[in-house]
C-alpha cells in the first residue's frame, strides 16, 4: 500500500491509496492548530513505498544473504606468493653459482683479493706422491731469500696456510736465512681434494643425472629397451658395474702424522734444504712429529711456536650445519671467531683472507678430515725425550698475553722439554702477523747460534745436447762461455758450498 504525504506549513494532508496511480488521489484537511485561519495550501507531495520489514540481527547469515556486498579482489596474496617463490629459485640458482665457482679452480682464483693472488704469484708448487696407488698432490711452498744459507722452514697448523707467515719469511730472507712455508695438503693453496675414478661412492641426485645422461649418450636412448626385449630382463648390473667404471668424484684430503711425514720428505729433498730448522707451529707438532722421529739427521733445530695437539681454531664448530654457513660465509662471524680464540689484533682483511682460503675448493671438508686423523693423545714429553729427538735442540716461543690456562699450559711444555730454550712474546696463539718481527728476532737469533750448515751439491748427470755445445766451446777454445752458459744453470762439477 502507498502513502502519499502532501505538507503545508502547519498543515498536513493524508492520502491513503491501494494502488500506485496519485492522479485520483482525494485530500482530506485535518487542522494542526484549530485556532489559525485557513491558509493558501503549498504542498510538497513524496512517495513512500509501505514494506513489511523484518528485524534482522546484523551479523547473521541472512543479514549477509540479503544485502550482499560487493567484494574486490586482493592482490596481495598473488604478490606474496609469488616473491617467495622468485626469490627462493634466485636463492637456488646463485647457491648453485657459487658452489660450481669455488670448484672450479680458475674461477676460484680470480675471486681471490689481490693480496692472495700475490702471494700466489710469489710462490711454486711441488707435486708429491703420497700413496702409490692415488694420483701425485700439488703443494704450494712461499719461499724468500738465498737457497744456499740456512734453511728455515715453517710448518703451520690446521686452519692456517703459508699466507699467515709470509711477512715472517721475508725478514727471514732480509736478514740472510732462507724462509720456506709451505701450504700442508687440504689448506691454502694446495690441492684440498683428489680425483677418484671408480667406486660406488655417493655422489648426490645430480651426479647421478650427468651418469644417466652419459649413459644414454653412449649407449643410445633405447640400449636398456633393446636388452629387455632381447633377454627379457633390464640390465641393471651391467648399469651399475657400468657406472661405477666411470664415476669420477672429489675426495677431500685427509691429511695425518704419516701423510705429512711423506709430504715434507718430498718437499724438502725437491728443493734441496738438508739440514733444516723447523719451525711448527699450532697443531703442526702433531702432524709433523713423525717426520722428526724419523728423520732426525735432517733436523738441525726445532722451534715450537705455541704448539699444541689441539688447533687453537676451534674447527669442531664446522661440523654443525647452519653454524658453518654462517661461520664461512660472512666475514663478521668469522671475524668473530677468530678474535675469541685466536688472536685480537688481526685486521678484518687479514682474517678474510683466512676465512677464503678455508672455504674455497672443499677446504672445509678436507681441514674436518684431518682433525679426524690427528693423534689426540700425543705425549710431548715422550716425544722430547725420545732418543731420535733428545739430540735436537729445541726453542719454545709461547705467549703471555693469552690466558692463564695459557700460560699454565707453556710452563708444563717448558718442564716437559727441560732442554729447550724457552722465551714468551706478547700476541696471541696466532701471532705470526701482528707480532712477525717479535718472532722473527727469536728464530734469527736462535737459528744464528749454530755453526753454518755445508751442503755438498752433487753431480747430476749432463744432458746430452748441453754436453754436445760444451765439447764444441772446449774443441773452439771459448771456455768462458761454456762455463758462464751451461755449468751455473746445471750444477755441474762437484764442490763445497755454503
Amino acid at each position: 500500500m502507498m502513502f502519499f504525504k502532501a505538507h503545508f506549513p502547519l498543515f498536513t494532508f493524508t492520502e491513503k491509496s491501494p494502488l500506485k496511480d496519485s492522479s485520483t488521489s482525494q485530500f482530506s484537511l485535518s487542522p494542526s492548530l484549530s485556532h489559525l485561519p485557513k491558509l493558501s495550501p503549498m504542498a510538497i507531495i513524496t512517495e513512500e513505498e509501505e514494506e513489511t520489514k523484518t528485524l534482522v540481527p546484523p551479523g547473521s547469515k541472512e543479514s549477509i544473504t540479503k544485502n550482499p556486498k560487493p567484494q574486490s579482489e586482493n592482490p596481495f596474496p598473488f604478490w606474496f606468493y609469488f616473491t617467495i617463490i622468485f626469490s627462493l629459485a634466485t636463492l637456488l640458482f646463485v647457491s648453485i653459482s657459487l658452489y660450481s665457482s669455488q670448484n672450479d679452480p680458475r674461477s676460484w682464483f680470480l675471486s681471490l683479493p689481490p693480496a692472495l693472488r700475490q702471494h700466489y704469484s710469489d710462490g711454486r708448487t711441488i707435486k708429491v706422491q703420497v700413496n702409490p696407488d692415488e694420483l701425485p698432490i700439488e703443494v704450494f711452498v712461499a719461499e724468500s731469500g738465498l737457497a744456499q744459507s740456512e734453511n728455515v722452514i715453517i710448518v703451520h697448523g690446521l686452519g692456517l696456510s703459508s699466507y699467515a707467515f709470509r711477512e715472517i719469511i721475508q725478514s727471514l730472507g732480509s736478514k740472510g736465512i732462507h724462509g720456506v712455508a709451505i701450504d700442508l695438503p687440504g689448506n691454502g693453496f694446495s690441492d684440498k681434494s683428489m680425483v677418484v675414478v671408480g667406486g660406488d661412492r655417493e655422489i648426490g641426485f645430480v651426479g647421478r643425472v650427468k651418469e644417466v645422461y652419459g649413459l644414454i649418450q653412449e649407449k643410445g636412448v633405447f640400449w636398456a629397451f633393446d636388452h629387455m626385449v632381447e633377454t627379457g630382463d633390464l640390465p641393471y648390473e651391467e648399469i651399475i658395474k657400468l657406472q661405477n667404471s666411470k664415476r669420477r668424484s672429489l675426495k677431500a684430503i685427509e691429511l695425518g702424522s704419516e701423510e705429512t711425514a711423506k709430504v715434507l720428505s718430498q718437499v724438502i729433498d725437491t728443493l734441496g734444504l738438508f739440514p733444516v730448522h723447523l719451525v711448527l707451529h699450532d697443531s703442526a707438532l702433531g702432524l709433523a712429529s713423525n717426520w722428526v722421529s724419523e728423520n732426525p739427521q735432517s733436523v738441525r733445530s726445532i722451534t715450537l711456536l705455541d704448539s699444541s695437539i689441539n688447533p687453537s681454531l676451534p674447527l669442531w664448530v664446522l661440523h654443525i650445519p647452519v653454524i658453518r654457513e654462517v661461520l664461512l660465509g660472512f666475514s663478521f662471524a668469522f671475524k668473530m671467531l677468530v678474535s675469541l680464540r685466536c688472536s685480537k689484533d688481526m685486521t678484518l682483511s687479514q682474517i678474510e683472507a683466512h676465512r677464503i682460503l678455508l672455504k674455497g675448493r672443499n677446504g672445509r671438508e678436507a681441514v674436518l678430515g684431518s682433525l679426524k686423523k690427528l693423534n689426540h693423545s700425543f705425549d710431548i714429553a715422550q716425544w722430547g725425550n725420545s732418543d731420535a729427538v733428545n739430540g735436537i735442540p729445541m726453542q719454545v716461543i709461547w705467549s703471555k698475553q693469552v690466558s692463564d690456562v695459557w700460560s699454565e699450559e707453556g710452563e708444563r711444555v717448558s718442564k716437559a722439554l727441560r732442554k729447550a730454550k724457552f722465551v714468551t712474546h706478547s700476541g696471541s696463539r696466532w701471532p705470526q702477523e701482528s707480532k712477525s718481527s717479535e718472532l722473527t728476532g727469536y728464530i734469527t737469533d736462535f737459528v744464528s747460534a749454530f755453526p753454518i750448515s755445508f751442503k755438498r751439491v752433487s753431480e747430476e748427470p749432463i744432458p746430452e745436447k748441453v754436453q754436445k755445445i760444451l765439447d764444441e766451446a772446449k774443441a773452439g777454445g771459448d771456455h768462458d762461455h761454456a762455463h758462464t752458459g751451461y755449468t751455473d744453470a746445471y750444477g755441474l762439477g762437484e764442490g763445497w758450498t755454503t
